[in-house]
């Protein structure tokens, strides 16, 4: 079925198109959250060297549960090594993330298919274009919180994982006959990048939102029933208000009591001597019998 042939095909094309862009958009974003893991490395050299551990490497991954990632460093008072683990769990803003990455890549293939199979199904009645509207619009508004969590949770990760609070942890780098340092930071690129495809989400979901809500037929019937208010009726005229109630080509007098009524189907009435005898009695009426 081509989608490109009937009056709706400007918005549908375009449509379709920013859904294809934002299921792509939504893939990368929860595959470089989801799939992310990352090292850092640090050393700890006691004065003692023979109780030092100069390459200490702590791995973290999604879903970032880091109170549950533990590392050994050594307490430099004998060779047993102290078991210690990270700071913080930032695993709720980084799943509802990737959920909602999941769901809306899901919706917008469905939605595709709809768009270009079920097409004349879709628009029947616009109840399809209005069920649509409202589901784009909860994706647009779960977009927005799921981004701006995950983008405050990985604050959180970052600063849980740099090497140089770590090693504040570390009991043994309080002492200054100790010598504590950081040797490979984590690479965060790929968690910043899927905030960036998070708000990217954002946008493209708000403009789904606009051609969506153009084929509910809302916007029609508002344009529809809409008055502009700078137009006004035009004012009575005095002189029709005046025979408002008795209509055009009506005498207004004819109706009221003891007013003047002429009867022109008297005797007496019509032309004599040259005027026009309106009362009925054959006095002259012209100017000249006046004279």
């Amino acid at each position: 079925m081509n989608i490109l042939d009937d009056s709706g095909s400007v918005s549908f094309s375009v449509l379709v198109r920013t859904l294809l862009v934002s299921a792509f958009f939504a893939i990368f974003a929860f595959s470089t959250c989801g799939g992310y893991s990352g090292v850092f490395r640090m050393s700890v050299e006691c004065k003692n060297r023979s109780e030092s551990d100069l390459n200490i490497e702590v791995e973290f991954a999604y879903p970032f549960r880091l109170h549950q990632v533990w590392f050994d460093a050594p307490t430099c008072k004998g060779p047993e090594p102290e078991r210690l683990f990270l700071v913080g769990d930032n695993s709720s803003s980084a799943e509802f993330f990737v959920t909602i990455g999941v769901f809306s890549f899901l919706y917008s293939m469905a939605a595709i298919s709809v768009y270009i199979f079920l097409l004349e199904k879709y628009r029947e009645g616009n109840k399809g274009a209005r069920a649509d509207f409202v589901v784009t619009a909860i994706f647009t508004f779960m977009w927005l919180v799921s981004s701006a969590a995950w983008a405050k949770g990985l604050s959180d990760v970052k600063r849980s994982t740099d090497p140089d609070d770590v090693i504040n942890l570390i009991p043994a780098c309080d002492r200054e006959e100790n010598s504590c340092k950081e040797i490979h930071e984590p690479v965060m690129s790929g968690l910043n990048t899927s905030v960036a495809f998070g708000f990217c989400n954002v946008v493209l979901w708000a403009g789904n939102l606009w051609f969506v809500f153009k084929e509910t037929g809302w916007l029609a019937a508002f344009a529809g029933t809409y008055m502009p208010s700078g137009e006004k009726q035009p004012a009575p005229d005095s002189f029709a208000q005046g025979y408002g109630q008795e209509g055009y080509g009506q005498d207004p007098y004819a109706g009221s009591q003891g007013g003047y009524q002429p009867d022109y189907g008297q005797q007496g009435g019509g032309y004599e001597g040259g005027g026009y005898n309106q009362y009925g009695q054959g006095e002259p009426t012209s100017f000249s019998n006046e004279m």
